[in-house]
């Protein structure tokens, strides 16, 4: 079973595959979660991305504000 931080990588790696596939950088990210009510700094939206360390909430809002509908985990 893979360590804590291995899920931590790879939760931050999917997050980030999905932003970029969008074409959503951090700021443009942190505008559309002020719209769906959640105030983040583009510093701390870049801190939790890089170091993995982010709720499920926080992955599944980040999610929802860049509209993403399905998700490959594969």
């Amino acid at each position: 079973m893979p360590a804590q931080n291995e899920w931590e990588s790879k939760a931050a790696n999917l997050l980030k595959a999905e932003l970029k596939r969008k074409g959503v950088t951090y700021a443009q990210l942190v505008e559309k979660l002020s719209a769906i009510g959640i105030n983040e700094k583009e510093v701390n939206v870049a801190n939790k991305l890089s170091r993995g360390k982010f709720s499920a909430a926080f992955m599944l809002a980040c999610l929802t504000a860049i509209e993403t509908e399905h998700l490959h985990l594969a």
